[in-house]
This record gives structure tokens, sequence and C-alpha cells, in this order.
């Protein structure tokens, strides 16, 4: 991971330039533009493991070019936007965004988001390769069958809780953002208003406590999202 390509489209060259040096500080590879045209050009015309694209860009704005690079390219995309700009982070996630980073931010918060996200993506290139069971300790998952065993038991999901299950697990221990999990599982775009993913991890904990598991090991944390510890 330590050798990923980061694309910066951010007109701010001071930002920019700063969060280039942090970057390679790191061992990433890192390539600027400050306008969204060239941009938009780069990212489609070359090859990298992530972008963080600002949205407001000279020649083109960060949805724009969001909007052109998913008709042909899945690179994962981190947006940064003004804080408190929701409807920028919802426009986002609807054009297939995958995180958001709202300015200022902390250098070392834009750091952990960005090895995230490098995490799940590298996952999920691999999903091709990998075998279609998973287990972790009593609970085991088949993706063909779309099968859910707990302590020789089995467990009825619907598709998409199997499918929210599955990354859970994929990502033991680590924090899910609701955002990441609606895009994921749900294919939308999350809004605080809709309970409906709660919904899901709250039938999904039910049955498996149901099955004899304890319900601490799918943890709600609070204001953030998910984990399967």
């Amino acid at each position: 991971m330590s050798a990923a390509r980061i694309l910066i489209i951010e007109d701010d060259m001071t930002l920019s330039d700063q969060i280039a040096r942090l970057l390679e500080e790191k061992g990433f590879a890192t390539e600027q533009c400050l306008d969204g045209k060239k941009g938009m050009l780069t990212a489609i015309h070359r090859s990298f493991d992530l972008i963080l694209l600002d949205v407001l860009l000279p020649s083109l704005n960060g949805f724009s070019v969001l909007n052109q690079l998913r008709k042909v390219k899945q690179t994962p995309v981190m947006m940064i936007t003004a804080c408190g700009a929701e409807q920028e982070r919802i426009e986002g996630y609807r054009k297939g965004a995958d995180d958001y980073l709202p300015k200022p931010f902390n250098f070392t918060e834009m750091m952990l988001r960005v090895e995230a996200l490098l995490r799940r993506s590298h996952l999920q290139s691999e999903r091709a390769n990998q075998s279609t069971q998973l287990k972790v300790d009593e609970l085991y998952l088949d993706r063909n069958k779309q099968q859910v065993i707990f302590a020789n038991e089995h467990v009825e999901l619907t598709p998409i809780q199997f499918r929210l299950l599955w990354i859970l697990l994929e990502n033991q221990n680590e924090v899910m953002s609701k955002a990441y999990l609606y895009q994921s599982v749900l294919y939308r775009a999350f809004s605080r208003y809709d309970r409906s993913l709660d919904m899901h991890v709250s039938r999904i904990r039910k049955k498996l406590v149901d099955a004899g598991m304890s319900p601490e090991r799918l943890a709600t944390i609070h204001g953030k999202g998910y984990r399967f510890i």
C-alpha cells in the first residue's frame, strides 16, 4: 500500500503541496492538478490508486470531474468539501464518491482515511482471487450459496443483510462508516434521516444473537458507523 499512486486535484496550491508532502513522507507517489479539466483528463488517462478531489475547482467542478470519471473508471475518490456542506457530500456519494474530507481538516485524520480507503480498495480488487467463503470463529458465510451459519445453526438473512454482514466481517475490527455502507450495500447516497441501514444491522444482530452470538460483537460506534469485533 505504501507504493500507492495518489492524484491530488486541488486548486489551493499551498494546501495541495502540503497534502503531497505528507503523503510522500509516508511513501506514497503523488501527482497534483490545480484545475478540474486537467484533473479529469489526468484521472482518466493515467492510472492511480486513489484520487483526492476538491469540489470547488476552476474550469470544471469536482462533481463534473467525478461524473466523467465514473463513466470509464472506478478509481477510489475522496471528495474534499467545505465544512458542514452536507448537500455537497450527498451529491458526491450519489455520483460515486467513496469518502469525503471536510475542510478544514486534521492531517492525521486525512492520512487515516486515505489508508483505510486504500485498504478497502485493495481488498475489493482481490475478491476475484479470494475464496467465496468467509469464517470468523463460529460464524461462517458462503457467498455463492448466500448461506450463513453460526455454531452449526443456519441463520436466514436477506441478500442485503448478507452483503452487509460480509463487508463487516471482511473488515473485522475496522469501523465502517455509514456513508460507505450505504453506497456499498444499499447502492444509494447516505442521508442522516434514513434509518434503513440501522434497521438492517439491528435485524442481523438479533438473528445472530438468537443463534448464540454475543450482541457486543456487532457494535454500533455512535456518530461513526459499525464494527464487527
